[in-house]
């Protein structure tokens, strides 16, 4: 048995797996609400005992477990600002008798997704022309903002996790150096997730209309990134549906320059569950028009093949083939 998961600053996406040779069978699956559990031990405890309760899953017999985690992975721990607690998983090993459970980033664990996501996993937005054996490049938004690079190494593609999401934010254009402006005067930094993520969408807002507020900007846990995008798609404001060509554009740049820096010529892969609520928008053209640029080398952009990935368990999948293979090698005497 496996155990797997998504752990995320919004949701977390659990699941267990029987292994039948090469492929995983999922047993049991919920997705819970991180910030409703007091800690990673709570949350835990949860779902193994809905698992035990509605599939009679035996928790018992669990032989490995990986962890998707949003944030930075280093020695075994991680370290990010966008989960409400810190997710310790000596107990968690301790409970389930494993020497360890692995952390890997959700992003690494996305990128580890692709070899296993079906055709109808994915959603081109450019067919362009992978170049064989190139890097492939991972990005998502979401809560925040996460980045993976998959790298050929003569045989295989092998995964590093990356975090450009905190990387310094590069205008382009005017309107972006005036955005720019405003959020210095608010942040010490400004980052490239600070924008491209859930909580850009209100500062975009009030950057082109601060006179015009919404039900969830004055409401405790409201969802504003929720309403202005859904307003947005049902044009119902037009502050609202500016916020999210703004964003989108902002995005597409990003992209760009992201595929540029790692040379991701095998092709890009948007992930997150933003991407896949705004895909009819992300096909329009404007994002792919961004990504592209005017740079010198935005002709090579335009041949990149650039894909969404509307699977959004993604994440959980990867980490879940992931421990399957240290399980694997375990048996077969390898050592992990």
């Amino acid at each position: 048995m496996i155990l797997a998961g998504d752990v995320g600053g919004t949701k977390c996406n659990l699941g267990l797996f029987s292994q039948e040779g090469d492929v995983l069978r999922a047993v049991f699956h919920r997705r819970l609400v991180t910030r409703d559990y007091p800690s990673f031990e709570k949350l835990i405890a949860d779902f193994l005992q809905q698992a035990l309760s509605s599939a009679g899953a035996d928790t018992s017999s669990i032989d490995a477990a990986t962890l998707a985690v949003a944030g930075l992975i280093v020695a075994g721990r991680h370290h990010s600002e966008n989960l409400p607690w810190v997710v310790d998983v000596a107990p968690l090993a301790r409970r389930l008798s494993l020497k360890s459970v692995e952390l890997l980033n959700d992003l690494a664990a996305t990128a580890l997704s692709l070899h296993h996501l079906s055709a109808s996993d994915l959603v081109s937005l450019n067919v362009g022309v992978a170049v064989p054996g190139a890097t492939r490049g991972v990005i998502a938004a979401g809560t925040g903002l996460g980045e993976a690079i998959l790298f050929w190494d003569g045989s295989s593609y092998q995964v590093a996790a990356a975090e450009g999401g905190h990387a310094d934010f590069a205008p382009r254009t005017e309107r972006q150096i005036e955005f720019f402006r405003y959020l210095k005067r608010q942040l010490v930094h400004v980052s490239c997730e600070e924008i491209v993520s859930g909580r850009g969408f209100r500062r975009i807002h009030e950057f082109l209309e601060a006179a015009v507020r919404h039900e969830s900007f004055d409401t405790v846990g409201g969802n504003a990134a929720s309403e202005i995008t859904q307003r947005a798609l049902a044009q119902s404001c037009h502050v609202c549906e500016e916020t999210l060509a703004f964003w989108i554009e902002m995005y597409g740049a990003l992209c760009g320059n992201f595929t540029l820096q790692t040379m991701s010529l095998g092709g890009l892969y948007v992930a997150g569950g933003i991407a896949v609520k705004l895909l009819p928008v992300l096909q329009q053209g404007q994002f792919f028009e961004e990504f592209c640029g005017t740079g010198k080398l935005s002709p090579e952009l335009s041949r990149v093949p650039v894909f969404v990935v509307t699977n959004e368990d993604a994440p959980m999948l990867g980490a879940a083939y992931h421990a399957g293979s240290r399980a694997s090698r375990s048996e077969s005497g390898v050592r992990t």
